[in-house]
């Protein structure tokens, strides 16, 4: 447990004073053209006290049309860079590395929502999204080195590239989502290019010691294994990147896939070589238990989600009590909201994730604290 307190340096820029990442997670409390809220601000600064080493946004949209989420950051417009600054400056007063995690939604941003139909490498009759030209491809690629940008002149530390849980660059990456014929489809190394524009795009327009990460899935949303292992090590050993985050659901499950049965997912990324890339992971760690565990597998810093809702602080209790375990699910609107949780916030967990809130005190304290019923609460 101690080691998760020692500082972490990266290829570039600061160094994270400890080993716990804020993972970033969709809030649905901001306003509706992606100005930050103050309900956001507190979310996040909250956890920057609190003993994060890294404090990361949710998932901001470098397009218009890129909204998966009503109450989303923003970052694809200049007017949503005052906000961005005020947030930067105080998650780094408090020590935190300030990181922007940008990302396209794809398919899963709802034409109901953006008053357009939502895009994707390829037409989608499930979702109803369109196909996006060569052309629309290139402006894509240009919008993510734009909002990186963006973020840069905020004054965050770094960005994340979300290629993670089925939205466009991962859905680029899916073989079976990605059905385009020219140079962004078919062979694994076509379907890995946008993501590889990406990173060498921000590499370019970026100060030198601007820190980059990428998050990806393992598994799920239509990908491959044996694929994002080839990936992972590609970046982790191509000197492009600051770290890999992998979102993995439940780091100490087995994959899905047979034939890689026989190791747990996490430790299918934890045995590539990285180089000087730093490995991250979030799943399942709820506790100093499942957390200390994660970490002595291998990783370099863990993504902590579901418990850092319920204590904004968690760090610093681990730290004061290695057998610190978080308070008892689900919990109240009124426990959340001292937690600087808004109801926004509560309401959206209330809708997809009912094992963390409760509709009230007194339902929280009838409820059952079922663990097996709680899903991965990053976006």
């Amino acid at each position: 447990m101690e080691d998760l307190f020692t500082p972490l340096t990266f290829a570039r820029g600061r160094e994270m004073p400890n080993r716990f990442l804020l993972s970033p997670m969709t809030t649905r409390q901001s306003n509706d053209d992606g100005t930050l809220s103050d309900e956001e601000f507190e979310w996040l600064i909250a956890r920057a006290r609190g003993g994060f080493g890294m404090t990361m946004t949710c998932a901001l949209h470098v397009q218009a049309i890129g909204r998966g989420f009503a109450g989303q950051l923003g970052i694809f417009d200049d007017k949503h860079v005052t906000g961005l600054s005020r947030l930067a400056e105080a998650i780094k007063s408090h020590g935190s590395l300030a990181i922007a995690q940008i990302y396209h939604a794809g398919m899963r941003a709802p034409k109901e929502l953006n008053g357009a139909s939502p895009v994707c490498p390829s037409d989608n009759e499930s979702t109803g999204a369109v196909g996006l030209t060569l052309s629309q491809v290139e402006q894509v690629v240009e919008d993510f080195v734009v909002a990186a940008r963006r973020a840069e002149r905020a004054g965050f530390d770094g960005i994340e590239l979300h290629g993670a849980h089925g939205y466009l660059i991962g859905e680029f990456l899916s073989p079976v989502i990605n059905r385009r014929t020219d140079r962004y489809g078919g062979s694994f190394e076509n379907r890995a290019r946008l993501l590889q524009e990406l990173i060498s795009g921000v590499r370019q327009s970026c100060g030198s010691q601007f820190n980059l990460g990428v998050r990806l899935s393992g598994e799920l949303f239509d990908l491959r294994l044996a694929e994002m292992k080839e990936l992972a090590q590609d970046l982790m050993l191509g000197g492009q990147i600051e770290y890999l985050d992998m979102s993995l659901l439940d780091v100490f499950k087995q994959p899905k896939e047979p034939e890689h049965q026989g190791k747990t997912i996490l430790e299918h990324f934890t045995s590539l070589e990285r180089g000087g890339t730093r490995l991250g992971a979030a799943g399942m760690l709820w506790d100093g238990e499942h957390i200390a565990k994660a970490f002595a597998a291998g990783l370099d810093m863990v993504g902590i989600g579901r418990s850092a809702i319920v204590h904004h602080d968690l760090p610093m209790q681990m730290r004061a009590d290695q057998n610190f375990h978080p308070v008892k699910l689900p919990v109240s609107p009124e426990y959340l909201a001292g937690q600087c949780v808004s109801p926004a916030f509560v309401d959206y967990l209330l809708e997809l994730f009912p094992g963390i809130a409760a509709n009230s005190a007194a339902a929280a304290e009838n409820a059952s604290d079922d663990m097996q019923s709680l899903v991965s609460s990053a976006s």
